[in-house]
């Protein structure tokens, strides 16, 4: 994710270094050694009571306690600690993943997160933070159609891309959860599993659909109508429940801005 790409520059390591991904919140720490930090995505992070901008790098010394209060916007955080996390990967990945049970385990209450001391550049220059959606908030979100499309009318594809689908508190890393008018199957019968792509939205019996996320699975024999745009995946991550999103089937994408409600 883009955010945690901004975390890891602020504080001067690869971009690709392991960093917490914090889900709402909130969430406190205590510094057992001096150290440096940057918060992105949708949290805010303060220190002592003073608020710290969004993509900077802040200093805590032994015994500070940052504080990340739940987001006014958006749902997910991500925090990078100067020389990283000293945490073994698995597969070639430091992400706990949430519905095959492998990975590092999630960080619980209580636990102390060692510090990797590894090799570090200058802290970098604060980059722009994107806008967030809120519960409220209309987010179009663009999709190639496809692979298995035929699988319903045209009049159904119309449908699944004309209306508003809100986002459900069933939402998760696995995928988000939509409820809307059913989208119905020409074909009932059920297919092979199949892979999938991170963005892929899935249509199961109940015709709700489901846009899949990082921890996605195979398809289960349910056909996938669309998946979205790669550069739109990041916005999707951070859209919460109670937020509406509309689907557009365009090759066409610049930029997606949320429409506030009036």
């Amino acid at each position: 994710m883009g955010a945690a790409r901004r975390a890891n520059r602020a504080v001067g390591n690869p971009s690709g270094r392991p960093v917490l991904e914090i889900t709402l919140g909130p969430v406190r720490m205590t510094a057992d050694q001096p150290m440096v930090l940057a918060l992105t995505g949708a949290g805010q992070a303060r220190v002592g009571g003073q608020r710290i901008p969004p993509g900077h790098a802040f200093a805590l010394d032994k015994g500070d306690e940052v504080t990340i209060d739940p987001p006014q916007a958006g749902m997910r955080s991500y925090l990078a600690l100067r020389g990283g996390f000293a945490v073994a990967p698995v597969l070639g990945s430091a992400a706990t993943d949430t519905l095959a049970h492998i990975g590092p385990d999630p960080v619980a209450a209580g636990a102390v997160v060692a510090p990797a001391n590894g090799p570090a550049g200058a802290t970098g220059q604060p980059q722009d933070q994107p806008t967030l959606p809120k519960a409220g908030d209309l987010v179009e979100l663009p999709v190639t159609l496809g692979p298995r499309t035929d699988w319903f009318t045209p009049r159904m594809v119309k449908h699944f891309l004309s209306q508003e689908w809100l986002v459900t508190p069933q939402s998760s890393r696995v995928g988000i959860r939509l409820q809307g008018d059913a989208v119905t199957r020409a074909d009932a019968t059920e297919l092979p599993s199949e892979g999938t792509e991170t963005g892929a939205i899935q249509i199961p019996h109940s015709g709700q659909p489901v846009l899949f996320l990082a921890d996605h699975p195979l398809t289960g024999g349910y056909p996938v109508i669309a998946t979205l745009h790669p550069r739109a995946l990041d916005l999707a991550g951070q859209i919460p429940p109670g937020a509406r999103i509309r689907f557009t089937a365009s090759a066409d994408f610049a930029a997606i801005t949320p429409e506030r409600p009036a």
